[in-house]
């Protein structure tokens, strides 16, 4: 008994000594290459499924920025190319055509903004208040169907969907008493149509990173907004001023819940704001509504590809990559201080 005692006595000193020492044991680390390789052979199967889309961002999104400085040289097809600094950035904003050009871009990008962003939005709001999962996955695969389809196929429903001929919503507006109206030749409508076929693309699209968002937020939170009186939709109830309120719970808690998703959607989507969609503008333009609805991506294609004035249309890209650099971090500016949420 006395030398188990006398044991745990000299135990309990030791470790008293090296839990005072200036020098205690360090835990265990892992260095950060066995770290990797660890995470490597757990998440591996993964990386295998991103490894395509890596490529493609690499091929067509990296490697292009080591050719910028054709911006700033009079390109040759056979070297050496020449040193003219700024010259065709000064072209370039001596151009009534690009500053034509700049305002069709800006005046989209300002439409799709206001009027598609939110709608993925609404679409998730609604698909989770949708009790029936059967029903809600039926809706979901119909919304989602047009993002699987090309703009070419796109634009040829829409052009017989509008044709003032025999097109289905012409038909109705001849019904109606009215005449119809050549959409895609009208100046006035094109733009309409580009927004509203956007919409029609992405909207479900878009709503996936919603549904998630929303799927993620607690129930419990739910659960204690019906116990303070807060019906699905809404409830009425009397504050201390006199004033009568409406409390939902989609307000109190799904928006505040998905409001990071929001607040860096809505930062990307301002960064994209002068990537107005070559594909979509380039199979629904024609000579009368070009005008309208000519934008730098289609401008860079026809100065690049169409003239070879790969100087000029460089410069023009690079302009465009600028701006969106800068519209990204003001966005994310902005977000930080009013609602302290950003993209990093």
């Amino acid at each position: 008994m006395g030398v188990c005692s006398m044991k745990v006595s000299a135990a309990t000193k030791s470790t008293e000594r090296i839990l005072l020492s200036d020098n205690p044991p360090r835990p265990y680390m892992i260095s950060r290459s066995t770290a990797f390789w660890q995470k490597l052979r757990r998440w591996w199967p993964f990386y295998i499924m991103a490894l395509p889309g890596v490529i493609y961002f690499f091929i067509w999104h990296y490697l292009p920025i080591w050719e910028a400085k054709i911006a700033f040289e009079q390109y040759r097809i056979i070297p050496p190319n020449i040193w003219v600094g700024m010259q065709y950035f000064s072209t370039l904003m001596s151009s009534p055509v690009f500053w034509q050009v700049i305002q069709n871009t800006i005046i989209l990008g300002a439409m799709k903004l206001v009027f598609i962003f939110p709608v993925p939005i609404l679409v998730a709001l609604l698909l989770n208040e949708v009790r029936s999962s059967g029903y809600r996955k039926f809706v979901q695969s119909v919304i989602y169907l047009p993002h699987y389809l090309s703009w070419v196929v796109i634009a040829s429903i829409a052009i017989a969907t509008l044709s003032p001929v025999d097109g289905a919503v012409n038909d109705i507006i001849k019904a109606m008493g009215y005449d119809p109206v050549p959409f895609m030749t009208d100046s006035g409508s094109i733009r309409w149509v580009l927004v509203f076929t956007e919409m029609w693309r992405s909207a479900g699209w878009d709503s996936l990173l919603y549904m998630a968002a929303i799927f993620a937020i607690d129930p419990q939170l739910y659960e204690a907004a019906e116990m303070d009186g807060a019906g699905r939709w809404r409830k009425i109830w009397h504050d201390g001023a006199g004033r009568w309120r409406k409390i939902c719970k989609i307000w109190h808690v799904t928006l505040p819940g998905i409001a990071p998703t929001i607040a860096t959607l809505f930062i990307l989507n301002v960064g994209l704001f002068l990537s107005q969609g070559f594909d979509q503008v380039f199979n629904m333009t024609n000579d009368v509504v070009n005008s309208q609805i000519d934008i730098i991506d289609t401008y860079v294609y026809r100065m690049g590809l169409r003239t070879g004035e790969f100087s000029l249309a460089t410069a023009a890209g690079l302009f465009k990559g600028v701006i969106g650099m800068i519209l990204i971090v003001l966005a994310h500016t902005v977000s930080k201080r009013l609602t302290g949420k950003g993209v990093w």
